[in-house]
């Protein structure tokens, strides 16, 4: 069990590595730009999340996410390493190009989120963390920078169509997780629809509130917390 836990966080981390390397030079390959690039690299990340159910334990999920906190932190402008930080320029790149922490905040997010919830039978709180940050958010500012029309502003510049892009997204991928992860720990899926529309309202009106880079925070804090009040508990 504990070699196949040590070989499964082995490979998530040369995925990880790889995922990062891909994501700083996939704007001079593709000609994007750094947002798909740092969008690119919050879904790839993202899709660990499906890895989950194999680990035997929470603190594997939870060793593979944390040191990516710091990992990021060096890559950002804030890091007293400048050095390091030069050697991270790949991620610093992507980092700059957004909120200079908002990769930091996604990092944390997954942390906390994995080594609160990614036992079997909390794996759908995870999910209603996670998914509306990753998949929800990306849809949300792809589709915001390229057809948002109807513009409306808190504390950042949002568009209706991104927002709705957010919900949908959000909804489709948390029903898929949720499907996914009654294989392993048997529920309901359409017990939970109502509780996902739940979820996807909450994280779409939080992502329109939130500031530039916070909503790594904000998102996965109150859809993780809309489930598990709605659900009632796990």
């Amino acid at each position: 069990m504990i070699e196949g836990d040590l070989l499964l966080m082995l490979l998530c981390y040369v995925y990880i590595v790889s995922v990062i390397l891909i994501s700083s030079k996939i704007d001079r390959f593709l000609h994007v730009s750094q947002k798909v690039s740092r969008k690119f690299l919050h879904v790839m990340i993202g899709n660990l999340l499906w890895i989950m159910p194999f680990f035997t334990s929470n603190i594997y999920p939870f060793i593979v996410a944390s040191p990516f906190i710091l990992v990021t932190f060096f890559a950002s402008p804030y890091s007293p390493f400048k050095s390091l930080n030069r050697r991270l320029r790949g991620l610093a790149d992507i980092t700059e190009e957004g909120h200079q922490l908002g990769l930091v905040f996604y990092a944390i997010s997954y942390t906390l989120l994995a080594l609160l919830f990614s036992s079997k039978p909390s794996l759908p709180v995870m999910a209603a963390g996670l998914v509306p940050m990753v998949y929800g958010d990306a849809a949300a500012s792809l589709i915001g920078e390229r057809y948002g029309k109807r513009r409306y502003r808190f504390f950042a510049d949002k568009s209706l169509e991104g927002s709705a892009a957010m919900f949908f997204a959000s909804f489709i991928s948390l029903v898929a997780s949720l499907a996914f992860f009654s294989l392993f720990y048997p529920f309901s899926v359409f017990d939970r629809i109502p509780v996902a529309i739940a979820v996807a309202t909450i994280g779409t009106l939080v992502e329109g509130f939130s500031p530039l880079g916070f909503d790594n925070l904000t998102v996965p804090a109150f859809s993780g917390l809309t489930f598990l009040l709605l659900n009632r508990g796990v």
